[in-house]
């Protein structure tokens, strides 16, 4: 099945790198506020903003903020919850944050599209895409063409939203023949249990939830299966930290990903220290969550957690192209910085 998907990105995966331009230059020097933080021995203040909320798949910051991570690397790191790629892309461009977690195909669609510019991804969370079609078992659906002449949920001008053609035409499905309905992300569940929809386009980490409010076994179709070249959630800095701190940036990398490591390990933990942090998010469902994502955030070939792979980010660019959600003309040192995580 993702055989498919590269065949299609094979179409447009060497203009795409012939066109990438090498790697920029030598590091710069650091910011003068570095700079007197580092004299004055004050850790250095930045800012983060979650994916979502505060749910088990970003409960990664808040671990290594409690665990000293942070501090360790003369942080002082203010995390702010998000609400998806548009805001967090807004919160970047003004300036309120310096960091973000957020979709990497959805962010690299904006980008596309001139919308979103001036951030690139430090670092993967996750993998694989973790957009899912998710349905309960007694709908009878059981593989993506049953989909047609459905109606299905998905959360409002989403990454959901904006692959499902995608999606679908690899899986052998007219997406001309499915209903979309947008709505709140947060409603999904509740439609999908009532039944006053077939099936939902969501994230795969909310299965347990849905399967708690529906009270039902519930099948996930995986667009990884027929999209693997699409990462899921990134680290994203803005282009000018980039440019003016990169020693700052390689810090902050290294901490989130400590966290991050200690977070699969210790899901208990990870889920009680976000509670603590915020108690509106409940720990079975953070556990949930956590261990879910699991599968997802360990890189091929023994590479280091948090890798980004350049020919990989490559394919799907030209997947995104193909399928007519931007126009021609980006390159993977537009949307990543492939320096902060590597190999070696």
């Amino acid at each position: 099945m993702i055989r498919r998907s590269r065949a299609l990105a094979a179409v447009l995966l060497t203009a795409v790198l012939v066109t990438t331009s090498a790697c920029s230059g030598s590091d710069k020097k650091d910011s003068s506020a570095a700079a007197a933080n580092g004299k004055s021995g004050e850790p250095t203040k930045v800012s983060y903003v979650t994916g979502f909320g505060a749910v088990g798949r970003d409960a990664f910051a808040w671990v290594a903020k409690e665990k000293g991570y942070f501090q360790a690397a003369g942080l002082d790191v203010d995390i702010q919850k998000g609400a998806g790629n548009t805001q967090n892309l807004t919160l970047l461009k003004s300036g309120q944050v310096q960091f973000a977690a957020m979709d990497f195909s959805g962010a690299t669609v904006l980008s596309g599209q001139g919308k979103f510019t001036n951030w690139r991804a430090v670092a993967a969370i996750h993998q694989q895409t973790l957009v899912s079609i998710m349905t309960t078992k007694d709908t009878g659906i059981t593989k993506p063409t049953d989909l047609a002449g459905k109606k299905i949920a998905t959360g409002s001008g989403t990454v959901s939203e904006l692959l499902f053609p995608a999606y679908a035409k690899l899986a052998g499905l007219d997406p001309k023949t499915v209903t979309m309905q947008g709505v709140q992300p947060t409603a999904l569940n509740g439609l999908m249990a009532q039944r006053k929809v077939d099936a939902l386009s969501t994230f795969l980490l909310s299965k347990k939830a849905l399967e708690t409010t529906s009270k039902k076994e519930v099948v996930v179709m995986p667009y990884s299966d027929y999209l693997g070249d699409l990462f899921g959630n990134v680290i994203v800095a803005r282009d000018d930290v980039i440019n003016s701190d990169k020693e700052l940036v390689k810090k902050f990398v290294g901490a989130m990903l400590q966290g991050l490591q200690y977070t699969l390990d210790h899901p208990d933990e990870a889920a009680a220290i976000l509670n603590k942090a915020e108690p509106s998010a409940k720990i079975p469902a953070a556990i949930g969550e956590i261990t879910a994502m699991k599968p997802y955030t360990s890189p091929p070939n023994g590479a280091p957690l948090g890798y980004l792979d350049q020919q990989r980010v490559a394919r799907s660019i030209a997947v995104l192209q193909g399928n007519g959600l931007m126009p021609a003309g980006l390159t993977p040192d537009k949307v990543a910085d492939f320096s902060f995580v590597t190999q070696s």
